[in-house]
């Protein structure tokens, strides 16, 4: 039975795990924003840090932060073959993989880089696993192959491309994993012994964002999946020795996750054909179709298959909270899993006999650990304890799930962290990105610092465009529609007022990536009730993002946002451009990117720097030179959490 894949990327959506990769075409000429001339201010490098408007840090905030930063958690990643487990946790500056070989027991590290390592995927074979890693977060990702005997480490990927998750075949005498070259939108599919760099061969010159995503017992035949968009992808079985690619169920547009070959020659994959939802279903060779969840309601959101085949274990993303269940393929029942706490369970992955489940579970005041359970007697076993930086856990705040109106008559869900005392708090929106991601209530130490430590009330909206409640909540904001996640803002300010705990004159927006660009379009929208705000790696103009985003991105991103090509889009985008309405930022701003951001170019930052620098308003800025999307040193982090701090102190009038 095919074993887990590597999570060699960073991101869970599917598009970035399949997609190739180009390298970042010369920033776009942006038209001149009309201005005035704005006060000089200094721009300084403190290592690799370049910092613009940032005070001096005070030791105590130093001092204080560095125990919300020192939250470790672990999170599971494979089985070793030997009865011990694989897990990715920091004990240093980033993540790095290490062994536990006994529920509680020491961990040994096993990879020792400058670069953090996320995903291990151990061969069926036992006595080697595979990881990955980039280079300053350029998501430029080499495979690597770890010898569990030796401690040696061999590279398998050709130096240059970019690679994809590997998958093992069931022998684990091969890998499979998506290639691609600069420049080049196409993944190959590469197959190739993981202990011999010389043996790989491209078993398929592939089209699109197209990756491996199973295995047929002998290894005679390989399921690939290729992600269009959100909403639709495409399943097929390539013949490995003559390479032929046959589509499964085709003509239908639909979205996939996943799939597994079965002894019959069904597919068993999670698909939301003729459903709101996620089901776990089995294509007959005939085309029938049998589904088995689809009574539940929600998505399946992760899902495993056991080595002989029988038995399914997956995830439902109930709400956001992520329960346990599992199938038994050959009557189609299903039935609980283990009973956990409130929280997010994720990552399942059998066992090599297939008697036990190994995953990761965080709850909102309990970060990642480690966790097996057994699937006959449902026992669970908790193989990590995580620290939380010398930080009593009973302090730490359970967040409340509620929903508010929108102006079209819509409940958006919402929840929200409310700090003690009776207020009134001042308010932080933290705002996701994707935008088909969703915020979850797993456990955030950012969140409960500001909660804990600065008195502040954080509000976490799913606004439309969000993941999680139904394929046609995810297309409400497409295309032309982008500006309705937006007024979910509004309309969550409008809620925020009714609250007398909350004080609506003192309300922060913070976001990342697209949850960046949201930031903009409410302080563009929405300034006169806003306090400031604060844009991570945010979109800062939908033309310039999709003309310098990197090639393998390119036409994923047009897929949701809308082709910047097509007259209409182009005048849409025109229109609700944060940079060609950054005249109406009038609140302080703190601006934050990676500069080897592959995602979303470090210039999408520099260009709104400069325009609302001319509104003489108070604009900071953070780029970090080692660093893509998002920070991940732990020294960097640090830094971008004490001047977050400063910020919102500043601006918010905390003590």
């Amino acid at each position: 039975m095919t074993r887990p894949s590597l999570r060699f990327l960073s991101s869970a959506a599917l598009a970035l795990v399949l997609s190739a990769c180009a390298t970042a075409t010369a920033p776009a000429a942006v038209e001149p924003v009309a201005v005035t001339a704005a006060p000089a201010q200094e721009r300084i490098t403190r290592g690799n840090l370049v910092i613009e408007g940032i005070p001096a840090i005070p030791q105590e905030i130093s001092d204080r932060m560095a125990a919300f930063e020192n939250v470790r958690g672990h999170s599971f990643q494979d089985w070793t073959g030997e009865g011990g487990i694989l897990i990715a946790t920091r004990f240093g500056d980033v993540n790095q993989i290490h062994e536990v070989r006994t529920p509680g027991g020491a961990r040994r590290q096993l990879t020792f880089f400058a670069e953090p390592v996320n995903g291990a995927s151990a061969s069926p074979a036992g006595g080697s696993f595979l990881f990955a890693r980039d280079r300053g977060g350029d998501e430029y990702y080499q495979g690597y192959r770890f010898d569990l005997a030796t401690g040696r480490i061999n590279a398998f990927t050709e130096p240059g491309t970019r690679n994809g998750a590997a998958l093992w075949s069931p022998d684990g005498s091969v890998a499979a994993w998506a290639r691609t070259n600069p420049g080049d939108p196409n993944n190959d599919i590469i197959i190739g012994n993981p202990a011999d760099r010389q043996s790989t061969r491209v078993a398929l010159e592939g089209e699109g964002a197209i990756g491996p995503v199973g295995w047929s017992r002998d290894g005679q035949t390989l399921l690939l999946q290729r992600y269009i968009s959100i909403a639709e992808s495409q399943l097929f079985k390539l013949d490995v020795a003559s390479g032929e690619l046959t589509e499964i169920n085709p003509g239908v547009q639909v979205a996939y996750s996943g799939a597994e070959l079965l002894a019959d020659g069904s597919i068993l994959t999670a698909t939301d054909k003729e459903d709101e939802f996620t089901n776990l279903v089995r294509i007959a060779p005939d085309g029938t179709v049998t589904n088995y969840t689809a009574d539940i309601g929600w998505d399946v959101s992760g899902w495993t298959l056991s080595p002989d085949g029988n038995t399914v274990a997956f995830t439902v993303n109930e709400g956001g909270l992520g329960t346990i269940r599992l199938l038994d393929v050959a009557a189609g029942h299903v039935r609980p899993g283990p009973t956990l706490p409130v929280g997010i369970a994720s990552g399942l992955t059998f066992s090599p006999t297939g008697s036990h489940v190994g995953f990761t579970f965080n709850a909102a005041t309990s970060p990642a650990d480690a966790w097996s359970f057994d699937i006959a007697t449902l026992n669970l076993t908790r193989w990590t304890e995580a620290e939380t930086g010398g930080i009593n856990p009973d302090t730490f705040i359970e967040p409340s799930l509620f929903s508010y109106p929108n102006a079209d008559g819509m409940d958006i869900p919402a929840f929200i962290y409310r700090p003690a005392g009776e207020g009134p708090h001042p308010v932080i929106i933290s705002i996701h990105g994707g935008p088909e991601a969703q915020a979850r209530p797993g456990f955030s130490s950012v969140f409960q610092y500001w909660a804990t430590e600065l008195g502040l009330a954080v509000a976490v909206p799913n606004v439309r465009g969000s993941s999680g409640y139904g394929k046609t909540y995810v297309s409400l904001d497409n295309g032309l529609n982008r500006k309705r996640s937006v007024e979910d803002i509004g309309a969550l300010l409008d809620w925020i007022e009714t609250q007398p705990d909350l004080d609506a004159s003192r309300v922060i927006v913070y976001g990342g990536s697209y949850g960046g660009y949201m930031v903009l379009a409410s302080m563009i929208d929405y300034g006169d009730r806003l306090a400031g705000g604060i844009n991570i790696v945010g979109i800062s103009d939908f033309k310039t993002f999709l003309e310098n985003t990197e090639g393998y991105r390119r036409d994923l991103r047009r897929a949701e946002y809308g082709d910047e090509r097509d007259p209409e889009i182009a005048a849409f985008f025109d229109e609700i451009s944060p940079l060609r309405n950054a005249d109406r930022i009038n609140k302080p701003i703190f601006i934050i990117h990676g500069y080897n951001d592959p995602r979303v170019p470090y210039t999408e930052a520099e260009q709104i720097l400069e325009a609302v620098k001319q509104n003489s308003i108070k604009a900071w800025f953070l780029m970090a030179m080692d660093e893509g999307h998002g920070f991940r040193r732990k020294a960097n982090r640090e830094f971008q959490r004490e001047a977050e701090t400063m910020f919102l102190k500043d601006v918010l009038g905390l003590d």
